[in-house]
């Protein structure tokens, strides 16, 4: 059985590149194709791997500068030719999904969502367009979401990561999905430390994770805010904050587990298509603020594991923070919770989906 592994791209470790590591796991000898690579920028055990790169690879400055490349990625991605493979197995949140398979074989993609640039935020991200390059934008989106919808008939079975996305897949694509929820190394993310009093989000500094409403119900509840993150919205938010606010960065998985171990409550203040972040502050055992429109409310049962606010506007949030602070939380139960996502039950998951399909002894 010979496997090719399909991927956006490779410039660094995020929630998408972890599930695809599980997934590279499965097929250690599968050749890894994606749009652009900066090496070094992934696990050595990704690294390691036959990875080869579209024509994007030298526009982009060795992957290095490639979201300005967004319109020429579903040629570039539909370039890719692997006449020798009989399964096909892409991760997907851009343009991954639209490669071309051989006749005959099989292609089945995970998808953390349809880009989102393209359909429900893309209000989020032209909004930073000027005025006179509005209408050009929004007319390659258009040619983008056409593209996005048609190329779904070339996937054979769709996995999405949370119901959220399995209803976006059916209202954008009209096409069905399953859902499995992403691995996370809940064996890793363990209780421990001391508990302060302060807040954390953890997020990248872009408009769609309304970081700047974590730092609004911080203030609101006078509670001191840390930020985990980096992004082209470092410098804003930075001028909203307060002297209660910390913006730490990118942090090391070490230091990473241990500003979870001793926030009073994690604020995932926007609509997530899944969120490992939520996943892996339950396993450190602490509750979680979310919406219950996102995907947050796959992992989160308002007043089990945290609080999920019904409206996402500022009031809504500052409640469901202020009933998770009032309340005595035992980390033991919200490990609980989080070892659902564990990066073994996701084995057996899509293990038993290979099965399913007929491709199980295609596992190594």
């Amino acid at each position: 059985m010979r496997v090719a592994l399909v991927h956006d791209w490779l410039t660094g470790m995020r929630g998408g590149e972890w599930v695809l590591y599980e997934i590279a796991k499965l097929f250690p000898d599968a050749p890894l194709y994606t749009l652009v690579h900066r090496k070094g920028s992934v696990m050595p055990a990704l690294e390691e791997r036959s990875i080869r790169t579209s024509w994007l690879q030298g526009p982009s400055f060795g992957g290095r500068k490639w979201r300005y490349l967004l319109p020429l990625m579903p040629a570039a991605m539909e370039s890719f030719t692997f006449p020798d493979a009989d399964l096909v197995i892409s991760t997907s949140h851009c343009v991954a999904k639209g490669v071309i398979p051989p006749p005959g074989a099989f292609h089945l993609s995970y998808v953390h969502t349809p880009m989102r640039y393209a359909w429900d935020q893309r209000s989020l991200y032209t909004a930073r367009i000027p005025s006179l390059l509005q209408p050009v934008v929004e007319s390659r989106l258009a040619k983008l979401r056409q593209w996005d919808m048609v190329s779904s008939a070339r996937v054979d079975r769709l996995i999405a990561n949370s119901r959220l996305v399995a209803w976006r897949i059916k209202h954008y694509w009209n096409r069905q999905a399953e859902v499995i929820p992403p691995p996370v190394a809940t064996e890793y993310f363990t209780p421990g430390g001391e508990r302060r009093n302060n807040l954390l989000t953890v997020a990248a500094l872009v408009p769609y994770k309304r970081v700047e409403v974590a730092i609004e119900v911080a203030k609101r509840l006078g509670r001191p805010l840390e930020i985990v993150g980096t992004g082209p919205r470092m410098a804003q938010l930075r001028r909203l904050a307060g002297p209660d606010v910390r913006f730490l960065g990118w942090l090391d998985r070490d230091e990473l587990r241990e500003a979870y171990q001793r926030a009073a409550a994690v604020l995932v203040p926007n609509i997530e298509d899944f969120g490992m972040v939520t996943v892996e502050a339950l396993a450190c055992g602490t509750p979680v603020v979310g919406l219950t429109a996102s995907g947050t409310a796959d992992v989160v049962r308002t007043g089990i594991e945290g609080e999920l606010a019904e409206e996402s506007g500022l009031e809504a949030l500052v409640d469901a923070t202020a009933r998770a602070l009032d309340k005595v939380w035992d980390p033991e139960v919200l490990r609980h919770r989080a070892e659902f996502f564990s990066r073994d039950q996701f084995k057996v998951r899509f293990a038993f989906l290979l099965d399913r399909l007929g491709f199980g002894k295609a596992l190594q």
